[in-house]
């Protein structure tokens, strides 16, 4: 198999990202440790990655990507950004969590029950409860209320954190971001896919792609497309052009794209290939929530 130098390779890869990520500015190159006897295709993608703005855990994703490749094709090409996910190993499940529809729609996240019935009474089809507490009689109230406020409606009610209480209610799933999955107990996990209980996963990049990809979740959330003051944030925005390419990556799940999304920039996120946006301020602050839901929804899918 011949390859180019890995000059002529980070070169090409760089005008790859030029031309697939047209307005993303990228970062200072940062110094590569050494990576030891590894093969130019890795460490061109490696240290044309860093140059982007890759945080380093996307960049040895992406790297191992170009690599993987570039041994199936037999040649090294950098006129196609890497989107198969055999490139990412990318795992055929055979046990994963029950599954959602392709396609959620709008998907409000709200900070207590009272919202939550607001949102499904509006027809609103997919709704997050994020109710932040520590106090667990508190926590079990809210889910239980929420539970029975989206109760004969076809709201789909996911709930945020608290997935022992989601499962006690028999709410319709539960969302965790990477680092609740990391202090979920051991055998939480099993309980939950075995419950039927849907499982959404929040992912900012590659690497966390990856990590989840490997639960088989019901869902895969994509952010933060925008900048965003709600929460803090430890990867930059991730921009149009980003998730056009994690939506084609992780296409065979359904997708929630969030972050920083407004009615101005709708129509956009959804044409990258998600079948859903998550919006918390966009409703919370609006000055008549159910009527900017209903526009919301007429304007999606």
């Amino acid at each position: 198999m011949h390859t180019p130098d890995t000059h002529t390779m980070e070169a090409a890869i760089l005008a790859a990202h030029q031309a697939n990520f047209a307005g993303f500015d990228p970062a200072p190159l940062h110094a590569l440790q050494a990576l030891g006897a590894l093969e130019p295709v890795y460490l061109a993608a490696r240290a044309a990655c860093a140059q982007m703005g890759f945080i380093a855990a996307d960049a040895e994703c992406l790297a191992r990507a170009w690599q993987k490749r570039t041994h199936h094709t037999g040649a090294f090409t950098a006129a196609q950004w890497p989107v198969d996910p055999e490139d990412f190993q990318l795992q055929q499940h055979t046990t994963a969590f029950a599954p959602c529809p392709q396609q959620l729609g709008l998907y409000a996240v709200l900070p207590d029950a009272h919202w939550v019935a607001r949102m499904a009474q509006a027809g609103v089809p997919t709704v997050q409860l994020r109710f932040k507490s520590d106090q667990p009689a508190d926590i079990d109230a809210q889910v239980r209320a929420a539970v029975a406020a989206v109760r004969g409606t076809p709201t789909r009610l996911f709930i945020n954190d608290h997935w022992q209480a989601a499962l006690d209610h028999g709410a319709y799933g539960v969302h965790l971001g990477q680092e609740d999955v990391d202090a979920l107990p051991a055998d939480a996990l099993q309980a939950l896919r075995q419950s039927g209980l849907r499982l959404g996963i929040s992912t900012h990049g590659y690497a966390e792609m990856l990590r989840a990809d490997a639960l088989a979740p019901s869902y895969i959330a994509l952010g933060a497309v925008f900048p965003t003051t709600l929460k803090r944030m430890a990867t930059a925005p991730q921009g149009l052009a980003r998730l056009r390419a994690y939506a084609q990556l992780m296409r065979h799940y359904p997708l929630v794209a969030i972050g920083g999304i407004d009615a101005m920039r709708l129509q956009a996120v959804l044409d990258c290939g998600v079948g859903s946006v998550a919006v918390v301020r966009a409703l919370v602050e609006a000055s008549d929530p159910e009527t900017t839901a209903r526009a919301w929804m007429a304007a999606m899918p």
